[in-house]
């Protein structure tokens, strides 16, 4: 299986750790995000993965060429003339999901330990365009689903925008994103996006007349380390190899 690693952006919320290194070479005791990330794909069947790379690229390239690749193919889609978000990173990577086959995208910054197996059967059973790993927990910036999981809308509970794609009779439930994704690759000859753009624009445009889902995990471990508090909490809570293992 195939996979992509989101690891381009300048976590500037991770300052001052991203004053001198990018967000991937962030550390958990010792061992980078990166290879936290890579490690937990390799052992779950992800031998075909590439990474994007932006702010102090030189360094993430010379981690992996240090590790070699981890004896898996890994590919690097180069963003250092240009940051491309997530919607412009994942279509200037397109060319490495050439095999009709559901792939995953996953931020670095990202640790969890959800049942990638059981993930991944929902997305195929429901033949969905692409399937959000979301889950219920605080935060001002919501995906809207109808009954069924299925995509409707976005808000964020702060500035009161909301953005409704899909009209439902239900209620609508919001549910946040927890930074990964399966998605099936005929997406790219949906995405007219071009330059710099974010994916969850491109999934509220298509959602008007394509199957995009949520998959509900409230209960595996889940922690966006994207702060140096949040970082810190990681270390006291975070078995590594456990992690890479469960599941």
């Amino acid at each position: 299986m195939k996979a992509m690693i989101f690891a381009a952006g300048l976590g500037t919320r991770l300052k001052p750790i991203t004053n001198d290194r990018p967000k991937a070479m962030a550390e958990i005791n010792g061992t980078t995000l990166l290879e936290i990330t890579i490690r937990r794909l390799i052992n779950h069947g992800f031998k075909d993965i590439i990474i994007n790379v932006h702010h102090f690229a030189d360094l993430i390239l010379e981690f992996l060429d240090s590790k070699k690749n981890f004896d898996v193919n890994i590919q690097i889609s180069d963003e250092r003339m240009q940051l491309l978000d997530t919607g412009g990173g994942l279509k200037k990577a397109s060319w490495f999901f050439d095999d009709n086959t559901p792939f995953l995208v996953h931020n670095v910054d990202t640790l969890t330990n959800v049942n990638l197996a059981d993930y991944y059967s929902f997305h195929i059973k429901n033949k969905a365009l692409a399937t959000l790993l979301v889950r219920h927990r605080p935060g001002s910036r919501f995906f809207l689903f109808n009954e069924n999981k299925k995509l409707c809308g976005w808000e964020n509970t702060v500035t009161k925008q909301k953005i409704i794609s899909v009209f439902s009779n239900s209620a609508l439930e919001q549910i946040a994103f927890s930074c990964l994704h399966f998605i099936d690759p005929s997406i790219f000859s949906l995405i007219h996006e071009n330059g710099c753009f974010s994916i969850i624009d491109v999934y509220l445009r298509l959602a008007k007349n394509h199957d995009i889902y949520g998959y509900v995990d409230d209960q595996s471990y889940w922690l966006d380390v994207g702060t140096p508090e949040k970082l810190k909490r990681g270390e006291l809570e975070i078995d590594i190899e456990k992690l890479i293992a469960t599941n």
